[in-house]
């Protein structure tokens, strides 16, 4: 098929506006009630495709719009790549696209709709985990990161992480389908049957799963200097900010890139530093984004007091066009023409705890990450792991102050949270800066349009308690990943597809129908 004709059959054009419908439901709109069957449009049209060629096809249109929507505030940072870039990563829903037509075209059976509410989770899942692959850039927007306002329904990741979440949120939108397109009273009644226990599921997991306990109090400052014109006047406002301060937290956070020289090198700027501790009487948590003594560029969470620098941790995921281009020499170009990076940074190696001293001289297990490091759960998983009671984001989104990535941001907070069991900070220069409990329930924030310091207390957990996510980790989508080879695997075999291709009601008999599409 040529690209005009490729470009003419409406039914992608649909399938396009139906991907961009989920994206309604996270922030900055949080219409999450509607991600429980903001699918359904689009499981209309993939399960009306004409053949698996075009079902597939259709997949990709639908994931090419759910990425165009989710993230069109990378604009600034990739210009006119992002309709490449959705393009690229849409084509993962390819196999959701064909499972969906497989499981669902009419007319149904029971069979296949118990396949259809076990399969099509587990192969969205399985396109998550794709995406969320560092080299692919990471996990941004995944589904059951709309439900971060509701922690009953994060209760779920504390069992099988963000992707059961997801998991849960598209099997309902499977049952809702069922309700609305099967023939027999039987099966609309699996569909709703169905709906109403994945509905309750979170729920149920939230009441029998104990609150964890707290066995000390932490007091921290998240200090938010707003919007800055350099690095100087950056660096200025947060000091300004923490010398006010009328109380003596355990822990001063200051956001990412706040400090734009190093500080083993700038004695000017670490003695200023070390006076603000010192007056203070606490330990500071600043972030550098400067030039090292070997020439690279690297972001680094420094803990320091009165004596000087105790610790140091450079950021090991970076953002992909903002941190770094991949692929530089093919497109470095966008430089040019949009915000990328003009130079990689360079990535840290091994992650390790913080323990800054609390205001009763006890060490404070912290695990600290930087920014776009709060979407990915196993960083968070490896600081738990480590003896971590609560973890710290510091973060930086001037870049897209306008826009969703913000408060998208932000809600990935409370997933990190619901996951480990450990309550979540995170300072932000410019907002949202936010702290969350060990469920996953939000305790304060800062938005992007508020400066100064948000002090919180919390509650910190035994180091020694584990969520089933801590224990387990991502069996979930592991798990996804064999269904769907399995899934794919029966329906590919050889005996199968002779006895597809002799039946007159399977697929060779559409094939009249479909001989114009691609």
């Amino acid at each position: 098929m040529s690209l005009r004709a490729a470009l003419s059959v409406p039914a992608r054009y649909g399938c396009l506006v139906a991907g961009m419908l989920p994206v309604l439901a996270f922030p900055s709109l949080d219409l999450e009630p509607l991600a429980w069957v903001a699918l359904v449009p689009g499981l209309l049209l993939l399960r009306a495709a004409p053949s698996a060629r075009e079902a597939a096809v259709r997949g990709w249109w639908f994931g090419t719009g759910f990425v165009l929507a989710a993230m069109y505030w990378l604009l600034p940072s990739v210009g006119p790549a992002l309709p490449l870039i959705a393009v690229v990563f849409g084509v993962l829903q390819s196999g959701f696209g064909v499972a969906a037509r497989a499981l669902l075209r009419p007319a149904l059976t029971a069979r296949r709709a118990l396949a259809a509410l076990v399969l099509l989770p587990a192969v969205w899942v399985v396109a998550e985990f794709a995406r969320s692959w560092q080299a692919l850039g990471g996990p941004w927007a995944l589904l059951g990161a709309t439900q971060w306002q509701h922690p009953t329904v994060l209760a779920l990741a504390s069992i099988g992480g963000v992707w059961l979440v997801s998991a849960a949120v598209v099997a309902v939108n499977t049952a809702v389908l069922l309700v609305l397109v099967a023939e027999r009273t039987a099966l609309r009644a699996l569909g709703a049957g169905a709906a109403v226990a994945l509905l309750l599921a979170g729920p149920a997991a939230f009441a029998l799963t104990p609150a964890p306990v707290a066995v000390r109090t932490a007091t921290l400052a998240l200090v938010q200097p707003g919007l800055t014109p350099d690095g100087a006047s950056r660096l200025a406002a947060s000091a300004a900010l923490t010398s006010a301060l009328g109380d003596h937290p355990d822990l001063v956070v200051w956001g990412e890139s706040s400090v734009t020289t190093d500080l083993s090198r700038d004695a000017v700027a670490l003695s200023r530093l070390r006076s603000l501790a010192a007056a203070g009487d606490t330990e500071l948590l600043v972030n550098e984004d400067a030039r090292k003594a070997d020439g690279h560029i690297s972001k680094d969470a420094v803990l320091l007091d009165s004596a000087g620098i105790q610790a140091r941790y450079a950021k090991m995921r970076l953002v992909p066009f903002g941190e770094y281009i991949p692929f530089r020499a093919a497109l470095g170009w966008l430089t040019g023409i949009s915000k990328a990076a003009a130079e990689n940074r360079t990535p840290g190696h091994s992650f390790h705890l913080f323990e800054p001293v609390d205001r009763t001289g006890r060490p404070l297990p912290t695990g600290v990450l930087i920014c776009f490091e709060s979407a990915f759960p196993d960083l968070s998983r490896t600081a738990t792991l480590q003896g971590a009671q609560l973890l710290v984001y510091q973060s930086a989104t001037s870049t897209f102050q306008h826009t969703w990535a913000p408060e998208q941001h932000a809600s990935l907070a409370a997933l990190r949270a619901a996951e480990t069991g450990r309550p979540v900070v995170q300072a932000a220069l410019t907002g949202v800066s936010v702290a969350f409990d060990p469920q996953g329930r939000e305790l304060a924030r800062y938005g992007t349009g508020q400066r100064g310091v948000l002090t919180v207390q919390l509650g910190l957990p035994d180091p020694r308690v584990r969520t089933w996510y801590d224990r387990i980790g991502d069996v979930v989508p592991w798990s996804a990943v064999a269904l769907s080879l399995g899934a794919a695997g029966y329906a590919l075999r050889p005996g199968r597809r002779r006895r597809a291709t002799t039946s007159p009601a399977a697929e060779g008999a559409e094939q009249p129908a479909t001989a114009g599409h691609s």
